[in-house]
């Protein structure tokens, strides 16, 4: 009975499965989902790990920065020498890059040869290396008859890892494949090149470029696709390179941009990471290596061990008896004796049986079919695990470069070089499906790179030569835009110039330095309700605000905004008061107060000559106003006569004021130093109190008869040193400088660029307000425009591609600016912004945009600044003061919003007077505020010179 049994159990074993028999003893290597993502987990916090300063040195994936910063964008051309050394062999090659051309039309072509390496310079010291290297070079130049006096870029393919601290530096951390020289090791690479090529001597050789073959590999087919971010080598070693964000490489100083950043992958596991993983054959490659304990990831999955993992796991199955019934050659004991090709070989779909067989017999070995079955499957299983954690680690970056985006869905390419990925049969499909497996919401396409490390290098000096290029170019263009301090101190003499200028009595002015018959800011005893309108630019604003006695909060009660139509502000004056009115109306209804006379206060942002604090004679138009039979009216008449012409109610205009008076009135309310307004949104302007002796234009009786200013009830007598304080202030005005226009004289004619003119010929106003176009909001995303367009059709930006949403006018909003200077917005954000705008643009575009908005908003700022300088220095000396303490209250969306320009204009005051101490307060709500605040001043003063 027992011999039947067991002669059911062998024949039971003889018809098994022979793949099944393998599945079981190499259980461990056969690695389901959920452990791929685990490892790809472990990989991308090795990743975290090595990106960082504090953790970097003991990081066992070393995350190398390259210092290449761009891809190639297809204007990249040149005639380049390249060197190519990482294996027995090594190449030299002339290389032409034609722009505008990718590799598969012709725009690289290549003239190289092979050079031997002897086994014993493999061994030796470092400059017999590299003297053999550069007299091959030399050979090379004299064979292809290339002039040995002209200069010629080099680009080198050194495929070990090295540290660079510049493109062209990079300290060789440690050897690897069959190199052992002595002495190398943190050594400048290519220092060692330049000192060889200075000792062979006939050569002119700029050596501008070192990159790994990984990185070279991105670079050939980032030629041809743009999307590809990814280089892989999956060959005798492997490893990985991506383009990371800058922000995010510590070792690196700046945070703007990306840069490629070389893995060094083959390491993952050095320090234990995978050790739940490896296999007793891993242990035993490892323990026979050269150098035991490292590069564990690579001694898993490249062709260097490859051949050897599948010798040992066939040796170990037959001295169990598993295969060749037992039967061990000593061909099979031997190291080395199956190789990856052999590997490869096993595996071909067609003739993988056969040539199995084949190189069992050449193992002296007599393998069976079943033989033959189980030992393909084995090599199935070794090279399929090899797929997966290479898939692993890409899922990993692919993981990171999305996040790094803040996108849901990945469009990316992976450039991939490498014997087993190109000569294996099964290989790129297996690890193309996996890949897409794991992440199933990237579309991942894999590009074949053809002669990658040698045309990848000089595409990386290519494109370092571009950008060096674009580099100084960018800066040509945005030099007139960085203005000295020697500039800017011109400026602030200018400013003063024109200030003095407009108070002069007669005599032409730039600066209309316009009375505001404002004499006093707030003092306390302001209370009541008051209406407040608000006309400033596309929105007029009703308001109705109410004051308590006292230096108190205000409460605004209600407000509502209303749109000015285009058609009703280039249309006629008439509509445009009865479209005021017609607002007005609607929110006496929505207040229920249509039979209310309130006191109102009408904040009117354009240039009035005043003759009182209840008239204004329009100057001029700004802001893209252009109502006709406006500009030498009164504009408190056009709206008096408005709400006659719709007699639906009455109110009384108490005063008239510019939003620039109405912000320093707001502010005063708070700060009783603030004695100027600044308005920086728009427009631009500034208001401030003047001696009034020094405004010749208007009657002193007149002023002396309008400002007495009685002891009112309730105000108490507080003696000489109160009627002093009284006094001065009765030697004020508040001056509207309305400073848009500095520069109508062509004063500012040695700062104005060429994009300025543009600006200001394309105007509604050409030729005024020039100061204005140069420092406001409504300008300087125009500006920024004309700009891009320049350096677009000078092939600087976007691909030199002038799109129509580019040549339209005012597309570039002011608000892209403030978006785009934020510190908070990575590139990809500027990117999506600018895509928005129909702009399809790289990383390196939008670094260039970045640097565009931020010479044009600078300059603004230190304009500004400069007229504050002069304003500030102007009181000082007014009052005869060593030293100023004051305030200036701003309003205004670009001082507000945008992340730099207060900054830089609040330096820029400090710089240009320093023996002034000037507080900036933002106003809230000033045009309002500021509106019905004049309003409860003038109708205290009314009644308490009717009381009198």
């Amino acid at each position: 009975m027992l011999a039947v049994h067991l002669v059911s159990f062998f024949f039971s074993k003889l018809q098994e499965d022979p793949t099944k028999k393998v599945d079981r003893f190499l259980y461990a290597m056969r690695l389901h989902d959920n452990q791929l993502r685990d490892i790809s987990a472990r990989f991308q916090a090795e990743m975290k790990k090595g990106l960082s300063a504090e953790s970097n040195a003991a990081a066992a994936v070393r995350m190398l920065p390259t210092h290449v910063r761009s891809t190639p964008v297809g204007s990249e051309k040149g005639q380049f020498l390249a060197l190519d050394l990482g294996g027995s062999k090594f190449k030299v090659l002339q290389v032409k890059v034609r722009e505008g051309m990718g590799i598969r039309r012709g725009g690289v072509e290549m003239e190289e040869k092979t050079y031997p390496i002897p086994e014993e310079l493999l061994v030796g010291r470092g400059p017999e290396l590299f003297d053999h290297v550069s007299e091959s070079l030399k050979d090379f130049l004299h064979e292809k008859n290339i002039s040995l006096e002209k200069k010629h870029p080099l680009a080198f393919t050194f495929s070990f890892p090295c540290e660079h601290s510049t493109l062209d530096q990079g300290k060789l951390l440690n050897w690897s494949k069959k190199y052992r020289i002595r002495g190398f090791q943190g050594k400048d690479v290519v220092q060692a090149l330049r000192e060889a090529i200075d000792r062979t001597g006939g050569m002119d050789i700029e050596v501008l470029a070192m990159v790994n073959d990984t990185v070279a590999t991105m670079m050939t087919c980032g030629f041809d696709d743009n999307y590809c971010d990814v280089g892989l080598i999956i060959g005798t070693g492997t490893n990985a390179c991506y383009m990371e964000a800058l922000r995010h490489v510590d070792l690196v100083e700046g945070d703007e941009g990306r840069m490629c950043v070389n893995t060094e992958w083959g390491a993952f596991g050095d320090d234990g990471a995978l050790d739940d993983y490896i296999t007793e054959f891993d242990k035993d490659v490892d323990a026979a290596s050269n150098n035991p304990g490292k590069q564990i990831f690579e001694k898993m999955v490249s062709g260097m061990y490859l051949g050897e993992l599948v010798r040992l796991v066939v040796l170990k199955m037959a001295k169990q008896g598993l295969l060749f019934d037992g039967h061990v050659s000593h061909a099979l004991r031997t190291k080395g004796k199956i190789t990856t090709a052999d590997v490869a070989a096993m595996e071909e779909y067609k003739n993988g049986l056969t040539n199995t067989k084949d190189i069992l017999s050449s193992l002296d070995l007599t393998p069976s079919p079943d033989d033959c079955i189980a030992v393909q499957h084995v090599s199935t299983i070794v090279s399929f695990r090899s797929s997966n954690l290479v898939a692993a680690g890409l899922a990993a970056i692919l993981t990171r470069i999305r996040q790094n985006r803040n996108q849901r869905a990945l469009r990316i390419t992976v450039g991939v070089d490498g014997t087993v990925y190109k000569t294996h049969p099964q290989y790129p499909k297996r690890l193309h499906k996996v890949v897409r497996r794991l992440l199933p919401e990237c579309h991942v396409r894999f590009v074949l790179s053809d002669s990658g490390s040698s045309k990848g290098a000089a595409l990386v000096t290519a494109v370092a030569q571009r950008l060096a290029s674009q580099k100084r170019k960018v800066d040509e263009t945005l030099s007139p835009f960085r203005l000295s301090h020697e500039q800017l101190q011109l400026v602030k003499a200018r400013m003063r110039t024109g200030l003095e200028a407009g108070l002069k009595a007669k005599g032409p002015s730039a600066i209309k330095m316009l009375p505001s018959f404002v004499y006093r800011t707030p003092d306390g005893r302001e209370h009541g309700k008051y209406l407040a309108l608000d006309l400033g630019g596309t929105n007029f604003r009703a308001l109705l605000v109410k004051f308590k006695k006292g230096l108190q909060p205000y409460s605004r009660l209600y407000h509502k905004i209303y749109t000015i139509p285009l058609e009703i502000m280039q249309g006629t004056g008439e509509d445009l008061f009865d479209h005021i009115v017609e607002c007005i109306s609607d929110f006496l209804d929505y207040m229920g107060m249509k039979n209310a006379r309130l006191p109102a206060g009408f904040t009117f942002s354009f240039p009035c000559e005043q003759t009182a604090i209840d008239t204004g004679t329009l100057v001029s138009w700004t802001k893209g106003f252009k109502a006709t039979d406006c500009e030498g009216h009164d504009v408190v008449n056009m709206l008096r006569e408005a709400i006659k012409r719709r007699n639906e109610f009455d109110l009384d205009i108490a005063a008239v004021i510019n939003d620039t008076v109405g912000t320093m009135m707001s502010c005063a309310y708070e700060d009783p130093q603030c004695e100027i307004g600044l308005i920086a949104g728009t427009g631009t302007n500034v208001c401030y109190m003047e001696e009034l002796k020094n405004i010749e234009k208007i009657e002193q009786k007149k002023v002396e008869r309008e400002d007495r200013m009685p002891e009112g009830e309730g105000v108490k007598d507080d003696g000489a040193e109160g009627k002093k304080v009284r006094d001065a202030k009765l030697q004020k005005m508040c001056i509207n400088t309305e400073w848009g226009g500095l520069g109508d004289d062509g004063s500012l004619d040695d700062i104005i660029t060429p994009y300025d003119v543009e600006v200001d010929q394309n105007s509604i106003n050409s030729g005024k307000q020039r100061f204005e176009k140069l420092t406001s909001g409504m300008y300087l995303g125009e500006i920024v425009r004309q700009v891009l367009l320049d350096l677009t059709r000078g092939g600087l930006l976007f691909r030199g591609h002038v799109t129509e949403p580019l040549k339209t006018r005012g597309i570039f909003e002011t608000k892209y600016l403030s978006q785009i200077e934020s510190d908070r917005l990575a590139l990809l954000q500027v990117r999506s912004i600018l895509q928005g705008l129909g702009l399809d643009s790289t990383c390196d575009d939008s670094i260039i945009v970045k640097e565009v908005c931020g010479a044009v908003s600078r300059r603004a700022a230190q304009l500004c600044g400069a007229g504050m300088a002069a304003v500030v220095d102007k009181i000082r000396e007014n009052r005869g003061l060593d030293h100023l303490n004051i305030t200036v209250g701003v309003d205004g969306t670009l001082y507000k919003l945008h992340p730099h320009f207060s900054r830089i204009m609040h330096q820029t005051v400090n710089e240009l007077a320093p023996r002034c101490n000037v507080n900036f307060l933002l106003s809230e709500d000033g045009s309002g505020k500021g509106a019905a605040l004049i309003t409860a001043v003038g109708c205290r003063l009314r009644q308490e010179l009717n009381n009198k």
